[in-house]
């Protein structure tokens, strides 16, 4: 309802086809569009002059109708304009809607729908600052930025009711949005002035609530210039939580390896003699004395050469054992290009949680039947960290952030397709 002791509509007939027409603004009001033949009247000519005539039979119904009257921002406000307006891109026409909302005590408001995206819009006086003219200019308005988004020039198609402008069909404006959602600021210029106005984002439902609107808003379709990013808030909530993760994972890590025994089972050197046609053997038995990880470590003096190890670790009590195989292979020279090397003196192996208790190592080396002897050491050790699982734990933890971003980034691109800087 408006409220008490609000003015009173107004009514008259139309200059061109007689309709009864009811004006709401009253001196407020500058052009009135006839709802029945779509005539566009003067208010303030006694006479009713009209200013334009209708060009088009084109019909079309608002999705609030005329005259629907509702609470928003806390104030009553009434819908008494409705216009749809187009720009041309690649010669493409895009449409919105836009409603007039007035109230008696606080003037005029707006609402604009565009493929089901909705924004409240108010006229705001204070200019915006430029504060930044690259490829994309920012402008600065009560301490927020807002990034030039796109420019084009809106043309009037079609009117019903009530503006506090001399609304004409074919008007034609110069119009430059900039955003930062959920904000839009937009200027509008023609020969006489540059006007501004400030939208912000505001979901359908709410406006049918307010409103009392029959039925259910559209669908909105694709991502609108200040729609909010609802992945941008999830991306920085999953940040936050990643940073906790991965100072408790850190602290793990830390503590893992500072508290590893590494304890050595096992040094010694041995030497293979490539002319032995049986150079396999076993070690002395020694003792993992509490279940963990296990690692070996081969060296050899090698040059120009390698030398292959089948080894096994066997448990002397069940038999069972782990097999695993290296080769170590080293070669250096000159060239052109000067000195080169490849391969390594050196190998390590971790096999994965072995149960306590006695064990010896089978070695069968094999290497170039024509090299020299060739010295080798082997190193057993209990209780070496993996950091294997660590990686794999921090994969997991930072998968969650790693998809929030890239849904965010995602949704930014979408947005960025429809403005003046798209691909």
């Amino acid at each position: 309802m408006v409220a008490a002791g609000s003015p009173a509509a107004r009514g008259f007939n139309c200059s061109n086809c007689g309709a009864p027409v009811e004006l709401r603004a009253l001196q407020h009001a500058r052009a009135v569009a006839c709802t029945s033949c779509g005539s566009i009247l003067d208010p303030r000519d006694p006479n009713l002059r009209v200013l334009q005539k209708a060009r088009s039979k084109e019909s079309i119904t608002p999705d609030i109708p005329l005259g629907t009257r509702g609470t928003w921002h806390g104030q009553p406000w009434e819908v008494i304009g409705f216009q749809r307006r187009s720009i041309e891109v690649d010669g493409i026409r895009y449409s919105w809607d836009e409603y007039v909302l007035f109230n008696p005590y606080r003037g005029f408001r707006y609402l604009s729908r565009y493929e089901g995206h909705w924004n409240d819009i108010r006229t705001v006086r204070e200019l915006p600052e430029p504060t930044g003219s690259g490829k994309r200019p920012t402008i600065r308005y009560q301490g927020e930025t807002y990034a030039h988004f796109q420019s084009a020039t809106a043309h009037t198609d079609f009117v019903l009711g009530e503006f506090p402008w001399r609304v004409r069909l074919g008007d034609e404006v110069k119009v430059s949005d900039y955003n930062a959602p959920p904000y839009l600021l937009s200027s509008e210029t023609t020969d006489d002035e540059t006007t501004w106005s400030l939208g912000r984002y505001t979901d359908a439902q709410r406006i049918w609530q307010a409103f009392a609107v029959p039925g259910s808003p559209r669908t909105p379709s694709g991502v609108f210039a200040n729609q909010p990013n609802p992945y941008k808030e999830r991306a920085s909530r999953s940040y936050r939580t990643l940073g906790l993760l991965l100072a408790l994972f850190l602290v793990l890590v830390v503590g893992r390896l500072v508290t590893a025994a590494r304890e050595q089972l096992l040094a010694a050197r041995y030497t293979y003699q490539p002319k032995d046609q049986n150079a396999a053997f076993v070690t002395e038995p020694f003792a993992v004395r509490a279940p963990g990880t296990v690692e070996i470590t081969l060296s050899a003096d090698l040059t120009n050469a390698w030398i292959d190890f089948d080894l096994a670790l066997i448990n002397t009590d069940s038999g069972v054992a782990w097999n695993v195989e290296r080769e170590l292979s080293y070669y250096s020279g000159t060239d052109s290009d000067g000195a080169w090397s490849e391969g390594s003196r050196e190998r390590r192996v971790l096999l994965p949680r072995i149960p306590a208790g006695e064990y010896y190592l089978r070695v069968e080396p094999e290497g170039e039947a024509t090299s020299q002897p060739v010295s080798y050491v082997i190193q057993v050790r209990r209780d070496v960290p993996s950091l294997l699982p660590y990686g794999v734990a921090l994969l997991l933890l930072v998968a969650p952030s790693i998809a929030a971003t890239a849904r965010s980034s995602s949704f930014e691109r979408r947005r960025m397709q429809e403005s003046d800087y798209g691909d």
